[in-house]
Parts: C-alpha cells; structure tokens; sequence
C-alpha cells in the first residue's frame, strides 16, 4: 500500500512511518520540515498545507490508497487538503479527539455522543469561536475537521483519541510525572488512587490505524483503552517503581485542591475532577482490533527512549507540573487542615 502521513516527524507521525515501512508498504510524510526529519526510507515532501503550491506539488508524488492526518487542527486547513488530493487518495484518515465531543468530559461518551456544532469552513479566527472557552474552540475546532475530512473525499475513518502516551511523547504528561517522583519526598496527588484512567500507547495506535486501512474500514472509533487497564494510582506507582521509590504519595481530596485553585490537567498531570473524564467507551474500536499494551510497559519504554533521545522541546511542556515551592506550601496546608479537622471531632 502507498500511504501519506502529514506530519512524520514527531510521536504518532513518526511512528506510524516507521510501522508502514515495516511491514513493506511505501510512505510519504508532508511536512514543513521545522521540526526534524521522518525516518529514513520515507518520501520527504517539504510543504506547508495551507500553500496551494506545496499541495499541488504534493499530488505530484500520489496518488495513495489512504492520506493520515495526524496534525488537523483548523477545518478550512483539512478541507483544503481534500480538495487538493480528491483524485490523488482513496481514503482520509483524520486523527481527532475525543475533545469533539461537545459533553465531554462532564458525561460519559460513545461514537453516537453528540460533537460540538460545527463547519468544514471555521478556523481559529471565526467569529462563532469568539466567546467561547479554550476547551469549547479546540472542540468545535476538531468536530469541523472531522466534517472537511467526511465531505471532501470517497471513504474516511475518524480516530478520537484520548491521552496518548508512549515513545516520542512531546507534550511532557509522562516526563512530568517521572521527573516528579524522581525528586522524591511527599507528592502532592488528587485522590481516589483507585480513579480509572485510559491512556492508549501511540504504537497501538499506529496500528490500529494501519491495520483499518488495510481491511478497509471507515466510520468513526474512539480510542482509549478498555475498563480495568489501570489506575490513577497504578500510573504513579508505576513512575515510582522507574524512578527508585524516592517519593511518598500524598492523597488529597480533589475539591480541596480545586478550591486551592491546582490546575486540572496541568499542575497535575492526567488529572481532572469529573470521573467522566476517564468514561469513553472504547468497545467498537476493541472489537475492531485495537488492543492496548499493558500501562507499564507503556511508561518503561517512554522512559527508555527519553534516556537514549532526550524530549523534543515544545511550548506546551512549560504549562505542566507544580512548583515545588507551591507543592510544599498545599502539603503543609493539607496537613493543617486535616489537623484542624480531627480537633474538632475531637472536642
């Protein structure tokens, strides 16, 4: 088979080039070059997909039996890739999420789950976007592309993902909270420890992706990974465990940290008050063929490849983790008001 991947040089691009050239299929990556180079035996076309005339000479290196965006972000950018390579690809396979869903994370969600209303025609700039919050822009942002993806070629397959961890992952979720249990002492955590958590590894969705392709399916799949997979607290005994057990868990209510004003998602990694969070179903995609390694070996090899590479520097790394000056000041006021709390059931 003969692929497009647009992207290839970080994380999920980077990896699904590296599966299609593994199992003997030809791969083109159309990228603008700024941010490294894809894997040897790949077909480099250095463009930016909102020039015409990088896209018209792109078409010049199909046609391809399927195109991966794995970069979509604004719809008018998706939509005019479709339009470039209408008679260059059969197939449109756009990367999404599962922030599309315009009631997640508050409510459990499935493919039939209502996405946030929009068009194949927005982009960030659009006045409809204007007022809204930056998880409803980026929601609505990705629900358009998900319609220029389906109206502008023959056949698309739509992935909504949640978190994807694993080898080459830039964002910092895993570096953060690696780095966090590396440094040891009392670690400020959001209890239940027993919260369930989906995180899927980029390699099962490498192949997941690939694999569809290759028995021709379509429609839309969440991927997560199933219930049971792991918890809150077995991700963070599992940093523990890669990082020698120098830190102490600290389980704190999580209204309290949100009263302290803790940024959900950020200060603390993966964390995020409504359980909903953690309630996708995954079931259409498990019995299409998605299967999920277990977390740990997710987490060791991600740590692996950071020893041996290092992490690609990116601008969304600086808005994770606490400060250990903020962490100490909420521990020794947790600590308080546990304190104070037992005095008074006390007296």
């Amino acid at each position: 088979m003969r692929l497009l991947i647009l992207g290839g040089s970080w994380f999920l691009g980077r990896t699904l080039i590296v599966d299609v050239l593994a199992r003997g299929w030809d791969a083109t990556a159309f990228s603008r070059g700024k941010s490294g180079q894809p894997p040897a035996g790949a077909t480099h076309v250095i463009g930016d997909r909102t020039d015409p005339d990088d896209l018209r000479r792109l078409t010049e290196a199909g046609p391809w039996d399927a195109v991966i965006d794995t970069s979509a972000y604004e719809p008018i950018d998706v939509a005019r890739v479709t339009n470039a390579l209408a008679d260059r690809v059969e197939q449109y396979v756009l990367v999404s999420t599962v922030s599309a869903y315009q009631d997640w994370p508050t409510t459990a969600v499935d493919e039939s789950s209502p996405l946030w209303p929009s068009s194949a025609t927005f982009t960030k700039d659009s006045p409809e976007l204007a007022d809204m919050t930056i998880g409803g822009k980026y929601g609505t942002l990705k629900a358009g592309c998900e319609d220029a993806a389906t109206e502008g070629t023959r056949r698309s397959l739509i992935v909504r993902p949640g978190v994807i961890l694993g080898p080459g992952e830039y964002v910092g979720r895993a570096m953060k909270l690696l780095e966090r249990a590396a440094r040891g002492g009392p670690w400020l955590l959001p209890a239940p420890s027993d919260q369930p958590i989906q995180p899927v590894d980029v390699r099962d969705v490498s192949t997941f992706l690939l694999d569809s392709i290759a028995a021709g399916r379509d429609g839309a799949f969440n991927l997560v990974a199933p219930a049971g997979h792991a918890t809150y607290g077995d991700l963070i005994d599992m940093c523990l465990d890669l990082t020698g057990r120098r830190a102490q868990p600290v389980w704190v209510d999580p209204q309290w940290l949100d009263e302290q004003g803790v940024r959900q998602w950020t200060e603390i990694p993966l964390w995020r008050i409504p359980e909903a969070t953690w309630q996708v179903d995954g079931r259409r995609a498990a019995e299409a063929g998605l299967r999920c390694r277990p977390l740990v070996d997710t987490l060791r090899d991600f740590k692996s490849a950071l020893d041996r590479d290092g992490l690609i520097d990116h601008p969304r790394q600086s808005q994770l983790g606490m400060r250990p000056e903020r962490e100490a000041e909420l521990l020794a006021a947790w600590d308080h008001a546990q304190s104070s709390g037992a005095r008074k059931r006390l007296s």
